[in-house]
């Protein structure tokens, strides 16, 4: 596909059209999108028309130019109805960072019109959540084409997407990563079995494979061999803050019925709401503040990266964790807060609880960045046999 290069999206204008999609299509379809398993693909159309498939594009190929966050605040909006469309947002925002920094003006370009959906193609059943080693191959044919040759493990928006960014081992570099921009038309991709989650259940997160696929050494996404170095400068910031921003979205939502439920519960023997009795309101409190951390710990992590501050790659390494971990807690909370009501799927609670258990699990995993940020402040290389 291809797109004439439109005139800059207003990030304001981008912004107010995505609430009215949230509200008008995303929310009303996320039951359905939970209990079908089905991908979310008229919410997703939905924000494409609004443009915030091109909120992070740059405003030289008709993207709105938002930052980072504006991408976490839109994720954390789109969480609140409907996590599954959060995730593949959120996916597509991180492929876009990459293709921002080093795609040709016209994929960008079809990705700033809402015509790109995009992802990445990172891990793979080799090496599972270790996303920083592919195992999959890219070999140089004899006309000059790459042939990719890789078993991917989890892909969101597998089989949905317009593009991928392919992760390989390199051409012939000594390095551990080249990167590709890899069209879903390619023949050799394939959507190579089915998903059926615990929760995110829309997001479409299925093996792929290529098989002896052919790409021509235009579509590599930087130097041979320079993916990793790529992948920690754009997709991991883009992926891990946004990530973020998806659970806290589930830590509101989650809140926002156990209030509900404890205002407008009563014990009519007391004569009192479940509010009116303190040791629910003590465990409420508890669990609204666990999330009032969480946006303070992102809002600080949004504030290093985006200044540059010093302790910017901790902060990043830090906050998906963080927050993943607070809104499994919360998510426990919340369920044993409404008791037997919160198993009633019309509340919602149990699904954004099985949606809030999914980042714990999401490579890099919490243990992964734990050791992460174990590694950076100990002065040992994040990479590495120690």
């Amino acid at each position: 596909m291809s797109a004439s290069v439109q005139s800059p999206l207003e990030l304001s204008d981008v912004v107010d059209k995505t609430a009215k999609a949230i509200e008008q299509t995303v929310a009303p379809a996320a039951a359905e999108v939970d209990s079908s398993g089905a991908f979310p693909r008229a919410s997703i159309d939905a924000l494409a028309a609004a443009g915030t498939l091109g909120l992070i594009s740059a405003p030289e190929v008709g993207g709105a130019g938002g930052t980072l966050a504006d991408a976490a605040d839109v994720l954390e909006k789109v969480a609140r109805v409907d996590a599954s469309t959060a995730m593949v947002l959120l996916m597509h925002f991180a492929g876009t960072s990459v293709l921002e920094a080093q795609a040709p003006d016209e994929i960008r370009q079809e990705v700033a019109a809402g015509q790109n959906l995009t992802t990445l193609a990172f891990s793979e059943r080799g090496s599972r959540s270790h996303f920083w080693a592919p195992v999959g191959t890219a070999t140089r044919q004899d006309d000059g084409q790459v042939r990719l040759d890789s078993q991917k493990s989890w892909v969101t928006s597998a089989g949905e997407a317009n593009s991928y960014v392919w992760s390989s081992r390199p051409v012939s570099a000594d390095a551990p990563m080249t990167l590709w921009y890899v069209p879903a038309d390619t023949p050799g991709i394939a959507v190579a079995g089915e998903f059926d989650g615990f929760g995110l259940r829309g997001n479409s997160s299925r093996p792929m494979s290529a098989d002896g696929a052919l790409v021509d050494d235009t579509a590599r996404l930087g130097e041979d061999g320079a993916g990793l170095d790529i992948a920690l400068a754009a997709a991991l910031p883009t992926f891990l803050i946004g990530n973020a921003a998806v659970s806290l979205g589930l830590m509101e939502a989650l809140l926002d019925e156990a209030a509900a439920h404890l205002q407008n519960t009563r014990l009519e023997h007391l004569d009192q709401s479940l509010a009116e009795q303190p040791t629910a309101r003590l465990a409420y409190a508890e669990l609204r503040t666990r999330a009032d951390e969480v946006r303070a710990f992102l809002s600080d992590t949004l504030a290093a990266a985006g200044g540059g501050r010093a302790d910017a790659t901790l902060r990043v390494l830090q906050v998906k964790a963080v927050a993943a971990e607070a809104a499994a807690e919360v998510g426990d909370g919340v369920l044993r807060l409404c008791g037997g009501a919160a198993f009633r799927k019309e509340l919602g609670i149990e699904r954004r609880y099985r949606d809030a258990l999914a980042a714990r699990v999401m490579a890099p995993t919490t243990e992964a960045l734990r050791d992460f940020v174990g590694r950076a402040t100990l002065g040992l290389p994040l990479f590495g046999e120690a």
